[in-house]
């Protein structure tokens, strides 16, 4: 008997805004809001055009969070409902945000939806997200996000077929039969791992790091998937297949709460990968976040790798990777916050440098119009034009690629790279859950006080530093590729020094609760590359937190986290 498709009346709801990586609540804003999770579904596919939709392929998975399945199961019944011939769903219902991107661009599905809050915590109590990429494999563009949040304020009714149930634990194809349907509506759950792990495979030379990690000489590496959806990938492609012994790779059972850890790959989340570190008896670290798209690179007795001179160092070392070997670099680009390492091998080796606003969309762009091939932003995020989205394993790989050609130490290389472009030393303060109203008053003030043209050649003093102010702005982007509309303004507040130090504000669009202010220090030393970061940095810090008035107007006496 052909299943039924219902039309459901609805009423809107006005915080549906996808952020720079989707819609992000607290779970129980999906749970316990009438309808919230089928609203912002509808406005999804009622965001494609019917002609695109009818007999469409689209992508789904997630990182295996708490209401991963509830959320699928209405997804299907709503694809179904909505015109779309095929689903292509990870096992089980996961799939890594990078694996999503490739599997989108591999069957050429008209997008994919991705359900993740990233690096935020799981759980009852915690957060959950709902992305689109599009056909290109990446974050959809601000265009769209637009549009799908105005379908969202005038929803009225959805569409749904609530006798559809699909079988997640099964690889294979199973059809269902709709009334008013000539097409069967087909669902196919697919191994999460081997399509992805064949692109890697096509990347890299396997042999290399097989003989890296498990040959005579081999090394010695920790990574640790945070119980996030990374896991499995890990086990298959660095334990089974590259030859890591199996207890290189920890935490790697996908838990719907992270095993109540924050999945989030740095020095304060991933303190447990730190400690692991510091005797020595590793030589390579590496953690991931919920959903696979970020890493943290550490080497010997813990030494930490900034996602900023992370990036510089791939550019530096690029082709140690056969891919790009075959084809070639474009570009290279990194996010406006993030420190200007990646710039000093741009200028050395004469390739297009691009610096864009946050979010991964911008990169897409540039890659879709051949301008990209490397990017990499400073919340741990590295990637290539292989796919359209950030990538943690591939990031991973390329590292080991780089020490399996130079047989060197990840701290070796870091020295060799300051030796030879100078130094840049970076650190963000991260002011989580900060009362929203506070931050954007704050945000305002600051904005009205660095636009006054007096601002500009203030001096500011801490200890026998002396630091006067060159330019002071909001930052605005022309993409390049879409002249014509694309002006992205009001990215961030920068104050830039002299001696081309920099101090930058943001607040985050990726959290679920409150706001996160985020102060970036940047800043470049020629001579003086082997100090301590944050006392390199500690004038400038003084300096930031003293133009915002931070502490007193937040009501904070310290950051959340520092990185």
């Amino acid at each position: 008997i052909p299943l039924q498709v219902l039309t459901v009346p609805t009423a809107p709801y006005p915080d549906q805004r996808p952020g720079t990586n989707g819609l992000r609540k607290k779970v129980r804003v999906f749970q316990s809001r009438r309808n919230y999770l089928h609203n912002f579904i509808q406005s999804i596919f009622s965001s494609i055009d019917l002609r695109d939709r009818q007999g469409s392929t689209v992508v789904v998975g997630g990182d295996g969070r708490f209401f991963n399945r509830t959320a699928i199961e209405v997804i299907v019944q709503m694809a179904a409902a909505n015109g779309v011939g095929r689903l292509i769903i990870g096992h089980h219902g996961i799939m890594s945000t990078p694996a999503i991107s490739c599997v989108i661009r591999k069957y050429k599905a008209i997008g994919g939806i991705i359900l993740t809050a990233s690096h935020n915590p799981g759980g009852p109590d915690g957060d959950f997200g709902i992305k689109f990429n599009t056909a290109n494999g990446g974050p959809a563009k601000e265009a769209v996000t637009n549009k799908i949040f105005q379908i969202s304020r005038t929803i009225e009714e959805f569409a749904i077929c609530p006798g559809l149930k699909v079988d997640l634990t099964t690889l294979g194809k199973q059809m269902f039969d709709l009334e008013n349907k000539f097409k069967p509506f087909t669902v196919e759950i697919v191994d999460s791992v081997e399509s992805y792990a064949n692109l890697l495979r096509n990347i890299f030379d396997f042999a290399a790091l097989k003989e890296l990690l498990s040959g005579e000489n081999h090394i010695k590496i920790r990574l640790d998937a945070m119980h996030g959806v990374v896991g499995p990938y890990v086990r298959r492609i660095l334990c089974e297949e590259l030859g890591c012994p199996a207890n290189s790779a920890i935490n790697c059972v996908p838990l719907e709460d992270f095993g109540g850890q924050h999945p989030d790959p740095n020095l304060t989340y991933a303190a447990d990968l730190v400690d692991s570190m510091r005797d020595g008896q590793y030589d390579f670290g590496a953690a991931f976040d919920g959903d696979g798209d970020r890493n943290m690179i550490l080497g010997k007795h813990g030494f930490f790798v900034t996602p900023p001179d992370s990036v510089a160092v791939i550019a530096d070392n690029i082709f140690c990777i056969p891919y790009f070997q075959h084809t070639g670099v474009r570009g290279f680009a990194r996010s406006m916050p993030t420190s200007a390492a990646l710039d000093r091998v741009a200028k050395a080796t004469k390739i297009e440098l691009y610096e864009t606003p946050t979010g991964w969309k911008f990169f897409g762009n540039l890659m879709d119009a051949g301008r990209l091939s490397l990017c990499g932003e400073e919340s741990f995020g590295t990637g290539g034009d292989h796919i359209r989205e950030k990538d943690g394993l591939w990031a991973v790989l390329v590292w080991l690629s780089i020490l399996a050609t130079r047989g060197q130490s990840v701290e070796d290389i870091l020295k060799d790279h300051w030796l030879k472009y100078g130094r840049n030393y970076f650190t963000r303060y991260d002011y989580e859950n900060v009362d929203i109203d506070a931050a954007c008053e704050m945000m305002e003030d600051l904005e009205i006080m660095i636009a006054d043209k007096s601002f500009v050649k203030q001096r500011f003093a801490v200890e026998d530093k002396i630091y006067q102010v060159e330019k002071a702005d909001n930052f605005e982007y022309t993409d390049p590729v879409d002249i014509c509309t694309g002006l992205f303004s009001l990215q961030g507040l920068r104050i830039m020094f002299s001696d081309g130090s920099r101090i930058i504000y943001r607040l985050s669009g990726t959290g679920s609760d409150g706001a996160t202010v985020r102060i970036y220090i940047d800043s470049y030393e020629k001579e003086q590359v082997f100090e301590d970061t944050q006392v390199m940095l500690a004038p400038l810090a003084t300096i930031a937190l003293k133009i915002s008035q931070l502490h007193h107007r937040t009501g904070r006496s310290g950051p959340s986290v520092i990185t």
